[in-house]
């Protein structure tokens, strides 16, 4: 079974056809809780996002701020598996039709095998993994069973990448080059800065992937802003606050469909 980073690297291509960014959300895997956060994940898409990124919950993570913080530690809490998080995968990719990512950090990976998580991955429909700390020099046994199942591989770049470390990092990666706006952990924020247009230049002049902005995206009109200059904007803890303040499931699935159609909305608009 081979994953699908050709139908992610077609969604991202049809987007630009189309003259907008794509919209990319982020939710965790077993978030409020499996099934509940497997209905998310289709809430998200069937709302307006063109790409989902499921993240495997970490007991230690280091992008993500308090509001992802706080949905891992539930889903930990509720005894989330790797398992879980392959189902939500499949389940998502096969109610929509859309591509969907794995969001995770190394260790669970290096841990579970890495021949057996990409299997897996590929088998469930993914498209793919974005790995924000696995360094690049680390990552070539990861990078070949992922090329061998069909899967991308999606590295982090940050302001603070200096210029040769770029060509290195987006040689390396597939799918698209994941552009951390800020220097920092993942939020919402009052803008988006001017740091990350500056870091989208400095990365195409490198790379011909497609470069997807995150960090601190939270609404249309910051949707609007990175969409003008970025190939794809990444919204997570504005969805995973929207379930977090819900008075129930219902509304919490109510609330991600409505974020989703409103930054569709704006990335299909000028800032």
């Amino acid at each position: 079974m081979s994953g699908n980073i050709q139908l992610l690297s077609d969604t991202l291509a049809q987007a630009r056809n189309e003259n907008r960014a794509a919209l990319i959300a982020y939710l965790p895997a077993g978030f409020p809780t499996v099934d509940g956060g497997i209905e998310a994940v289709k809430a998200a898409l069937d709302g307006g996002a063109d790409v989902v990124e499921v993240g495997l919950p970490h007991s230690d993570p280091v992008l993500d701020g308090p509001v992802i913080q706080t949905a891992d530690d539930i889903a930990l809490r509720g005894g989330v598996k790797i398992a879980d998080v392959m189902r939500t995968v499949r389940e998502a990719h096969e109610a929509t039709g859309k591509p969907v990512l794995v969001m995770t950090y190394w260790n669970p990976i290096d841990r579970y095998g890495i021949e057996r998580f990409t299997a897996e991955l590929a088998d469930a429909g993914g498209a793919g993994c974005i790995l924000p700390d696995l360094p690049v020099e680390e990552a070539g046994v990861w990078r070949e069973h992922a090329e061998k199942h069909g899967l991308a591989t999606v590295f982090v770049v940050a302001p603070s990448s200096k210029d040769a470390r770029l060509v290195k990092i987006t040689a390396a990666g597939s799918g698209f080059v994941y552009a951390a706006s800020l220097m920092g952990v993942t939020g919402t924020r009052e803008s988006v800065g001017a740091q990350a247009q500056d870091l989208v230049r400095r990365t195409r002049a490198t790379t011909g992937l497609p470069v997807c902005v995150g960090l601190g995206v939270s609404n249309p009109e910051q949707a609007a802003e990175v969409a003008s200059f970025a190939d794809g904007v990444i919204v997570g803890s504005a969805f995973v606050k929207r379930l977090l303040d819900a008075p129930d499931q219902a509304a919490g699935l109510a609330a991600v469909r409505e974020l989703a159609a409103e930054l569709a909305e704006g990335v299909r608009r000028d800032a």
